[in-house]
């Protein structure tokens, strides 16, 4: 039997007194494309950002490709990750994309794409360069390559953090709302990239407003209300035949 390429068991994540997520458990296929939708305050973005651990979970387990991510209780009995070298590895395996772009305003294109490939993976420079170029001609980028961020649209951005995500030739990619900053006329060509990248087989986890694209390309939709999973399903059923009041309340609010 195959080995999930994402598995979350019992996730929770507490900011002080405040439960954000109240136990989570989600599995993501090899080839998955699992659409998160919620409402705001919900816990999607927490749920993302926990996978990769730049949020550390309060409580549960996160395994990619069957490894589990080492944690150890501190001092203070907060859960902390273990092994510093493992939780490197194991980024260097999922690609994130964010709402921000989180570009590095003080390097061009190019340079974005091979800082953590070159500086991080220890890939040979020219390597890097000839798949940075290799990827901004697929993001219709390569003109760009030697602009900097500040000169590029939001949309032009987004699609540059896309290939720097994909530079590291991730296992998984994560991408937390990433058309949530962009004027609407940009929003198209930013879901185009990653459409291709559904259709050619690749896990995502993508949390999203974008219902009608989450229906088009997921394998899996995920509804999360209240910090829980409340329902979860085909795209056919979760948009054609949601379960729950809270879920049919949800799409009669974005339509």
């Amino acid at each position: 039997m195959s080995v999930a390429a994402i598995e979350v068991s019992n996730l929770h994540k507490r900011f002080g007194p405040l439960e954000v997520l109240k136990g989570i458990s989600l599995k993501a296929d090899q080839g998955d494309v699992v659409s998160i939708i919620g409402g705001s305050g919900s816990g999607k973005s927490t749920f993302l950002r926990c996978i990769n651990v730049l949020e550390t979970p309060s409580e549960g387990t996160i395994k990619v490709h069957g490894e589990e991510i080492a944690m150890r209780r501190d001092s203070a009995g907060s859960l902390v990750p273990s092994d510093r070298r493992q939780l490197q590895k194991i980024r260097s395996r999922l690609g994130m994309v964010f709402q921000n772009f989180n570009l590095w305003q003080h390097r061009t294109v190019v340079e974005n794409l091979i800082e953590v490939p070159v500086h991080v993976l220890g890939q040979p420079r020219d390597e890097a360069i000839a798949l940075a170029d290799e990827l901004l001609r697929r993001v219709d980028l390569y003109e760009k390559r030697d602009v900097y961020p500040c000169f590029l649209s939001g949309g032009q951005q987004q699609r540059a953090a896309i290939a720097r995500a994909l530079a590291i030739k991730p296992e998984v990619m994560l991408f937390d709302e990433p058309t949530s900053a962009l004027d609407p006329e940009l929003v198209g060509e930013v879901l185009s990239v990653i459409r291709d990248l559904a259709l050619e087989k690749r896990t995502m986890i993508l949390v999203t407003h974008e219902m009608k694209f989450a229906q088009e390309v997921s394998s899996k939709v995920v509804f999360f209300q209240n910090g829980l999973i409340a329902e979860q399903g085909s795209p056919g059923d979760i948009f054609g035949a949601p379960k729950t009041e809270a879920l049919r309340k949800f799409i009669r609010s974005i339509h």
